[in-house]
């Protein structure tokens, strides 16, 4: 991802925001919102693309068929803790057949962890069916629709430090 997509982002989020709450992501849906602020330290959300097969994974499922994966991901970012004790806290899925290749999704991801102020995060990547079960763990799928392959990403929630 390009400076000019992280500055679209934030355009987006300035147009887009007829906000009915303050400060709150245009695409952080109500839904969204709810799971997310459900979840407790040690609980999954898994990002996923359009290709994924969320539908027969169990978790349940919120759509956001207009955003890419890592537009999710920055919205995400803006309400969502990264658990600081649990390693690895960010999983990818390694490209098949070749586990040392970056797909172009995960380099925007690190980019976006980075524009959030998050980049000392370590990323971590699974087989694609080592994935999978870990995504079936999740609290909440959030399906993109996101045509890149590999677009898929699972976060894993931290606490919230006491005011």
């Amino acid at each position: 991802m390009c400076d000019r997509m992280i500055t679209a982002i934030h355009r987006v989020s300035q147009l887009l925001s007829i906000p009915m709450l303050k400060g709150i992501h245009p695409l952080l849906t109500p839904d969204l919102l709810h799971a997310l602020a459900s979840m407790g330290h040690g609980d999954a959300v898994t990002i996923v693309d359009a290709n994924f097969p969320a539908a027969s994974f169990g978790p349940r499922v919120i759509e956001l068929p207009g955003a890419s994966s890592s537009f999710a991901l920055a919205a995400v970012l803006t309400v969502f803790p990264i658990d600081k004790f649990e390693s690895p806290a960010v999983i990818t899925m390694q490209r098949v057949g070749e586990p040392d290749t970056v797909p172009e999704a995960v380099d925007d991801f690190v980019k976006v962890f980075a524009a959030a102020g998050l980049g000392e995060f370590p990323f971590s990547s699974l087989e694609r069916h080592a994935f999978y079960e870990r995504a079936r763990s999740s609290c909440v799928l959030v399906r993109t629709g996101d045509l890149r392959p590999y677009a898929n990403i699972l976060l894993v929630k931290g606490v919230i430090n006491a005011l």
